[in-house]
């Protein structure tokens, strides 16, 4: 009987806490943000070839996750002065990568070099642990 007690106060409690739970917490709904920049996003292979051809790669992972291992080669993108390490010309081919597909710090760094021009963005959704996963070859510091 008094397991029976404590659910029906426990169920009780849930119910009167469950509409800010599925509301955002009781904050006002907005809409979900719409970018203009569709991403190009690219497969393992596709990746493995521009790498092999000498396309540059821009790793916008933390700095802990960079010292784990990074595509041979790739620049290390998460710095203040991340727009210097962009190619002068903005017609190059570019590949940004982060984590894995949970992680969207490389779609987010791939649109905003959008905005500044640069016409052939692409990004690697698997990312470092795709690439890691697959038995490709990682870098270290």
């Amino acid at each position: 009987m008094k397991l029976k007690l404590i659910g029906v106060v426990f169920s009780s409690a849930m119910l009167l806490f469950a509409p800010a739970a599925h509301c955002g917490g009781g904050e006002e709904l907005v809409e979900a943000p719409v970018y203009d920049e569709l991403l190009n996003q690219i497969s393992m292979r596709e990746a493995e070839m521009l790498w092999q051809a000498g396309v540059p790669f821009y790793d916008v992972n933390t700095l802990e996750v960079w010292t784990e291992g990074f595509i041979p080669g790739a620049i290390f993108f998460n710095v203040r002065d991340w727009k210097k390490l962009l190619p002068a010309d903005k017609d190059k081919t570019i590949v940004f990568y982060c984590a894995n597909k949970l992680c969207t710090s490389s779609e987010m760094a791939a649109r905003e070099v959008m905005k500044l021009g640069y016409t052939d963005v692409r990004q690697m959704p698997d990312g470092i642990d795709g690439w890691k996963l697959s038995g490709r070859k990682v870098e270290k510091p």
